[in-house]
């Protein structure tokens, strides 16, 4: 098939390297330009980003010498690219929100990592695997806007990746949630780079990350809520209570959760499945981007491990391309009703690898053209 050309707006940032790097080779995207903020623009990418290469492969060849545009630069980047990734991240969330939705009107699709947009009200938060209906809130959303082509797709943050396709499941199988208590032990690569001192983290934990906390309480409630005439309705019945900490790992975030079903004798099931029950609603799981057979979706989105002192960031975050969700010490709680721990790749899943599954579905769903 002929591919689709792409951009990257902030390409020499830690997601923007992820997304150089992940579609290296990818069937249906094609880079071909790469932008970022002025005072980086002109220069070579391999000059760009000289010293602070953070991947573990190299610089792609054909990467290498095309020259970053500032982002700035609408008008040049409309005319070579079928869409764009942002990766776009500043101190100045209304200049993020503006510079998007100028590219959405000049008809680009913009599929997001950025937080700027995802309380915008009618901008869908994308998981693939849980929240597909929600692609239709673009509809309204160009006619919001009168866009004709261009329309904004954002993903949610990376803390709430671990844990909410596990909650969504065991929802969908007819076990609605009614409180969840996550702790996340996030890695540092989720700060960027240079990102947190080392000083600060080597043989220490920080038990603070601004605005995680509310973010990991909220966006799932958007993600797992209803559009109703023509917004975004979030869901009344599930309550979470978060509790951010910084660990010295270099990638993947872990989250503790504990879960509390609401009472469900009225669908003629008991308040709570058992555990074996549980551990088959996740190994069985599959959604729409694994029968559409996306090539970023991983085979199994959950992915249940049996042994008592994992899933590891070490030894977990690459399962199934880095896309899976890895989960284990699934056990009773004396409070609520079950605990477990949960891992998944914060820059792969919960940053670029989840912003080109949401395009692979865009393109499959026909939005993107």
């Amino acid at each position: 098939m002929k591919k689709y050309k792409v951009g990257i707006l902030g390409a020499t940032g830690m997601v923007g390297q992820n997304y150089i790097r992940l579609l290296e080779n990818h069937p249906w995207f094609d880079v071909v330009y790469v932008a970022a903020s002025s005072n980086s623009a002109g220069v070579s990418y391999e000059e760009a980003v000289k010293g602070r290469w953070q991947m573990t492969t190299a610089i792609p060849e054909k990467i290498k010498k095309l020259m970053i545009e500032d982002v700035a630069n609408i008008e040049k980047a409309s005319k070579k690219c079928d869409f764009v990734f942002s990766a776009f991240e500043i101190s100045d969330k209304n200049q993020v929100i503006e510079i998007e939705e100028k590219y959405a009107e000049a008809g680009m699709p913009v599929i997001s990592n950025a937080s700027a947009n995802r309380k915008t009200e009618d901008v869908p938060m994308l998981i693939p695997e849980i929240n597909i209906d929600h692609l239709k809130m673009i509809d309204i959303q160009k006619k919001n806007h009168n866009w004709k082509k261009g329309f904004i797709v954002v993903k949610p943050n990376c803390s709430l990746q671990s844990y909410i396709t596990p909650i969504y499941a065991l929802m969908k199988a007819g076990y609605p949630v009614k409180k969840i208590i996550i702790t996340t032990l996030q890695a540092v690569s989720g700060a960027g780079y240079p990102g947190v001192a080392s000083l600060d983290m080597i043989d220490n934990v920080v038990p603070f990350i601004g605005g995680e906390e509310e973010k990991t309480e909220e966006e799932p409630l958007k993600i797992l809520g209803n559009i109703e005439n023509n917004k975004f309705i979030k869901n009344a019945e599930i309550k979470i209570s978060a509790t951010c900490t910084r660990v010295p790992v270099t990638d993947g975030h872990l989250a503790t959760v504990n879960i509390l079903f609401k009472d469900n004798h009225a669908n003629g099931r008991a308040g709570k499945p058992t555990k074996e029950e549980v551990i088959k609603i996740w190994t069985d799981f599959k959604s729409i981007p694994q029968d559409l057979k996306l090539p970023f979706a991983p085979i199994n989105p959950i992915i249940y491990t049996e042994e008592e002192n994992r899933p590891q960031p070490k030894k977990d975050r690459d399962n199934d391309k880095g896309m899976a969700v890895t989960v284990g010490r699934l056990r009773p709680c004396k409070i609520f009703d079950y605990k477990f721990v949960a891992l998944s790749h914060n820059t792969v899943r919960g940053a670029a690898g989840g912003g080109i599954l949401n395009a692979e579905l865009l393109v499959k769903k026909g939005y993107i053209k």
